[in-house]
């Protein structure tokens, strides 16, 4: 008796209705899903994927961007009693004294008060980073038509945050003029982006400098994620050397500030000069727990690279979080403080709709005549005009749409679509957003229509409904994916040509210049300069020949006749070389 052997049941059979429905609907025939060899389901699974990767952008923008102190002032920070241990309403006495708030209270040891309103700028930013995001995808998708996915970009939150405004408000501008800065770039990206002139002026900047400036914001981006203040902790403070190794617990660090001493004894900060953050270790390097879970992290997230894992970032930074929210413990993120009694109440609401209080719309433009805000002006837009022109063309040739000259379908709505976005998150409150390179990500699930970036729009719009969980994500636990997004960005080096001098110290200035002064404007700066110093020579004998004053000919001659001499000085060293080898 033969038996006839029945098909398997095919599980994708649902799966391939549904992309043929799809395909051949009006969306479909929209989004030109059968022409780029695509599917709706591989759509759906390029979004996921770069969603995974990029989502880590929600907690560590906000993070970086909160460090700025935002709008927060000294008008936030509390009145204290001059023994901290006293309550204000109690703080009678002889010996006790009600401490008026001044500029030191926004750094360590920070006034309640101040945190308070930290905390709040924090969710703020949260909110405004899931809103900026959602947007620029929503753009991107629905009428560039290309799988990439925007976000506020790594590097320029850095810049915006800790050179821009500096650290709680100890820089140049504030963080209201800041944005301020940011939306008349935007508007300038927008202008220059419409009448097509924006990938001629990437063209114009060095090669060497546009190469290694993406590697040198890297750098940058590890360089943070190694500090106690925004990372795992490993770097600290040196009076002798700057750096050294650090790693300390938080009882074991102390913070530094430029004191004078007056005749009578009394010691007080200089003016002008701020408290740092705890970054001096007294003992106990290597011993912080926080530390090693942070290095656990980082172990999961390489070796999710290693092992080409989608959603690397995400899954260490899950388990280090997930770790840190278990109350008593000493890694825990809600410490048995005010502060964090106050953190661990919002935490447990888990669903929260957070609306924006205080970042949107913060603009002002009280500082436009100062010469810092059109430093950070035009260094925005450099690094957007770079950053992003560059991610949309590398994204474009990755995914097969660029032609011989380099164009691609939809290119001047993927300009106007983050040139756009640029402007609605300066409104927000957020640093500038440019298109994400983890789109690579979604591009290899087989992502090449823009139902992959709206895809990724819907997951930013779930995410404005677990603020609670993304605002308690710890510093230790964004450390990690920092330092390996710098990895990711220092593929850009294989590219310079390090034999010719010419080229190699130009981008050897950028690349170090960016973290040691901790400034990209400074690194973008040194390198340029750098540049045309070593180009000078060479620019002044071309104008002299176009100008006649020098003879083409006579210089090409003299030249030849250089290499001449240097070649028969080479082959006379080669004989006299092989005569003494036949007398040996």
């Amino acid at each position: 008796m033969v038996m006839e052997s029945l098909p398997p049941p095919s599980s994708n059979k649902l799966l391939t209705r549904l992309d043929a429905a799809v395909a051949n609907s009006r969306i479909g025939k929209r989004f030109k899903v059968t022409q780029r060899n695509s599917s709706f389901t591989t759509e759906l699974r390029a979004g996921t994927a770069t969603f995974l990767t990029m989502a880590y952008i929600l907690a560590v923008n906000a993070s970086i961007l909160a460090d700025s102190g935002g709008p927060c002032t000294v008008s936030d920070c509390v009145p204290l009693c001059s023994d901290s241990s006293v309550p204000v309403s109690n703080c009678t006495g002889p010996n006790l004294q009600v401490v008026q708030p001044d500029e030191s209270c926004k750094f360590n040891p920070v006034n309640p008060g101040y945190a308070s309103c930290l905390d709040k700028v924090r969710k703020d930013l949260i909110v405004a980073t899931v809103a900026s995001s959602l947007i620029g995808c929503v753009i991107m998708g629905a009428f560039a038509n290309l799988p990439l996915a925007l976000a506020p970009g790594m590097g320029t939150n850095a810049y915006f945050a800790y050179t821009v405004v500096g650290y709680h408000g100890s820089g140049n501008i504030s963080y209201q003029s800041a944005l301020a800065a940011v939306f008349l770039e935007g508007l300038i990206f927008l202008f220059i982006s419409a009448v097509g002139f924006r990938s001629k002026l990437a063209k114009l900047v060095p090669k060497p400098v546009r190469i290694s400036s993406s590697a040198g914001i890297g750098l940058f981006l590890a360089f943070i994620g190694l500090q106690n203040n925004q990372g795992i902790g490993l770097i600290g403070y040196s009076s002798s050397t700057l750096v050294t190794l650090g790693a300390c617990p938080t009882s074991s660090r102390a913070s530094l500030a430029p004191v004078v001493t007056a005749a009578n004894g009394t010691v007080s900060l200089i003016p002008g000069g701020t408290v740092s953050d705890d970054i001096l270790c007294l003992n106990g390097r290597m011993e912080s727990p926080t530390f090693w879970l942070g290095v656990v992290g980082f172990v999961i997230i390489a070796y999710c690279l290693v092992k080409n894992i989608k959603g690397a970032m995400i899954y260490g930074i899950v388990f280090v979080t997930a770790v840190s929210w278990f109350r008593n413990t000493k890694v825990t993120a809600f410490p048995n403080t005010d502060t964090g009694n106050s953190s661990y109440d919002y935490f447990k609401k888990v669903v929260d709709i957070h609306l924006i209080q205080s970042t949107a719309g913060a603009l002002s433009f009280k500082s436009i005549g100062k010469a810092y805000f059109w430093e950070a002006l035009v260094t925005f837009l450099y690094v957007d005009i770079l950053d992003t022109t560059g991610t949309l063309y590398s994204m474009a040739s990755f995914a097969g749409f660029t032609d011989e000259k380099g164009d691609f379908e939809g290119q001047y709505f993927a300009f106007m679509s983050d040139a756009t976005s640029i402007v609605v998150g300066s409104l927000l409150g957020t640093s500038p957003v440019t298109a994400f390179i983890e789109s690579s990500t979604g591009i290899r699930e087989g992502g090449r229509t823009g139902l992959t970036a709206l895809t990724v729009a819907a997951y930013f719009f779930l995410a404005f409904f677990f603020t609670p969980l993304l605002a308690s994500i710890p510093a230790w636990a964004v450390g990690p994916p920092l330092i390996l997004v710098g990895v990711l960005m220092m593929r850009a080096v294989v590219e310079i040509e390090w034999n010719d001098m010419r080229q190699a110290i130009p981008a050897f200035m950028t690349l170090m210049l960016m973290p040691l002064t901790y400034s990209i404007a400074y690194g973008l700066i040194g390198g340029i300069g750098t540049y045309i110093v070593l180009h000078l020579w060479d620019w002044g004998k071309e104008a002299l020949v176009k100008f006649g004053v020098i003879k083409k000919g006579g210089a090409h001659a003299a030249q030849q006749q250089q290499q001449q001499q240097q070649q028969q000085q080479q082959h006379g060293d080669g004989v006299n070389e092989k005569v003494q080898l036949d007398q040996v």
